[in-house]
């Protein structure tokens, strides 16, 4: 009876992760500016590691780095998140499937405030144009 229930906690553990949400934001650039946004917000090693990202189908899959957890039977579980940018129109939705969202911790909510972060940023100024060269005197 108890190896029953063992297994049936151990199934459970390993499907959860089958049943994420996806949130979608909406964004009015175009996705390859929304792209460059998610790209450096998963570089930051402080927050996400093992990050796989394919830049010509606009995905990525990634772990937070706080998303360690020791399950009922004593296994270490990771979540894998995922984002995808969908275009729409001129603008981009970004879709974030997260299994895991808590009182410490919000995977989906953490990684959309740093990309909006970094889309918030000021652009770097376009270089300063060289000046016309003078004019030879006659």
């Amino acid at each position: 009876m108890m190896r029953t229930k063992l297994v049936v906690l151990m199934s459970l553990a390993l499907a959860l992760p089958a049943f994420g949400k996806t949130y979608k934001s909406t964004y009015p650039v175009a996705c390859s500016e929304v792209w460059g946004a998610v790209k450096d917000t998963l570089g930051n090693p402080e927050n996400y590691a093992e990050v796989q990202s394919d830049d010509s189908n606009l995905t990525a899959s990634f772990h937070p780095k706080h998303s360690v957890h020791v399950n009922i039977s004593g296994a270490l579980l990771q979540r894998t998140n995922h984002v995808t940018l969908v275009s729409k129109g001129t603008g981009c939705e970004m879709r974030v499937v997260s299994n895991y969202s808590g009182w410490e911790h919000d995977d989906q909510g953490d990684f959309k405030k740093r990309v909006d972060e970094f889309l918030a940023k000021p652009k770097d100024a376009l270089p300063a144009q060289p000046a016309n060269p003078a004019t030879p005197a006659q």
